[in-house]
């Protein structure tokens, strides 16, 4: 028997506290402790931590958008493949056959994650900048014509089906997508299994994203300015510029954009969704503890214990990101001086950190 969805589960990050309540609940087991995994461990799997900032102008606002995960690369979809889970994606312009699918999920004794626009949730609020991108939500259960959905507000919420087809089909990209866990004919899931080589694959895929110069894959070679450490440097410089059209006291010199666009980002570092406490570092330290746990390093397979010590200068790092987040939070004239000694000190310690963490797997 599969253990009950609990909602109250407590997360530091959205998309990989979601998927650690749908896994468990889904009969899915760590194949290393043979427990539940960790959000820790799938927030690692996924690709863990990362840096990106962009900065947009407008005739009326100008915006400051800043995302600490693993970034942009495929989060949900490393999560899932490294995990072993055996996942069924699927994906349909037809909002009835969305609807069977999402009931044959749920027959099978597993919640569903659906794909949807939150502001198009009949208890939410529309807002504009963040529902321009989907989230993923779990369709926990059928409760009578309805269906009861975790959106990550600590409760199931209830939804009539018409209401969740609309929030489903609002974003042509992800219009009615659709993971659940397939189990086997002995009622286990039926993935890969997890084991040390991918952790150091993750954990190199980590490293080198941080560390790179160049632009993510996908990403035109001239934003690679705005990404990993090289990024946070260049913040750095911009926060101090008084001279260029680029430096942040020009483009948030008036008050008005000023509070939009500090505010915007102070919301996104705060938050879970793109981010979480720490910046995510805390969260990534645990992770890369629970690896050094699992062995040496003595064989070719093995992982290193250094890591451990690697964790511990990801846990100081998650200090400086929410003192920064405080700065940048706080009333009054922004203090960009201050704000670009933090980040300054912040980006020297990742570069550091993420050495290590590269040179632990090599």
């Amino acid at each position: 028997m599969l253990p009950a969805y609990d909602p109250q589960t407590e997360y530091s990050h959205w998309d990989s506290g979601l998927w650690t309540r749908v896994l468990a609940t889904s009969g899915v087991r760590n194949p290393f402790t043979g427990g539940p995994y960790s959000e820790a461990m799938l927030a690692g799997l996924a690709g863990g931590i990362g840096f990106m900032i962009f900065t947009f102008e407008y005739k009326e606002t100008t915006t400051a958008s800043v995302v600490t995960r693993f970034h942009p690369g495929p989060y949900t979809e490393n999560l899932l493949r490294r995990s072993g889970a055996g996942v069924n994606i699927q994906q349909t312009g037809s909002a009835t056959l969305a609807q069977a699918r999402l009931d044959a999920a749920l027959d099978s004794g597993v919640p569903a994650v659906v794909r949807l626009v939150r502001g198009k949730l009949p208890w939410a609020a529309s807002d504009a900048l963040a529902d321009m991108d989907s989230m993923d939500v779990a369709v926990v259960a059928r409760d009578g014509d309805g269906y009861l959905v975790d959106d990550g507000g600590g409760r199931l919420e209830r939804i009539a089906p018409e209401e969740l087809a609309q929030a489903r089909g609002a974003r042509k990209a992800d219009k009615h997508w659709q993971a659940h866990v397939v189990q086997g004919s002995g009622g286990e899931p039926t993935g890969e299994i997890l084991t040390k080589a991918v952790l150091r694959q993750t954990i190199a895929e980590t490293a080198h994203a941080l560390l790179t110069q160049q632009a993510p894959p996908g990403i035109p070679p001239g934003y690679a300015n705005n990404f990993g450490i090289l990024g946070m440097e260049q913040w750095a410089l911009r926060l101090r510029d008084t001279s260029t059209k680029r430096g942040w006291t020009r483009i948030f010199g008036d008050p008005q954009r000023s509070q939009a666009g500090l505010g915007m980002l102070h919301g996104l570092l705060a938050g879970k969704r793109f981010s979480g406490p720490g910046a995510l570092r805390p969260l990534h330290a645990q992770f890369l503890r629970e690896v050094a746990m699992l062995g040496d390093g003595a064989s070719g397979d093995g992982l290193p214990t250094a890591l451990g010590q690697v964790g511990a200068q990801y846990k100081e790092l998650g200090e400086l990101w929410d003192e920064l987040a405080v700065l940048i939070g706080r009333d009054g004239e922004p203090d960009f001086t201050a704000m670009a000694a933090k980040v300054e000190r912040i980006a020297g310690l990742e570069a550091a950190a993420a050495l290590a963490l590269q040179k632990s797997v090599d």
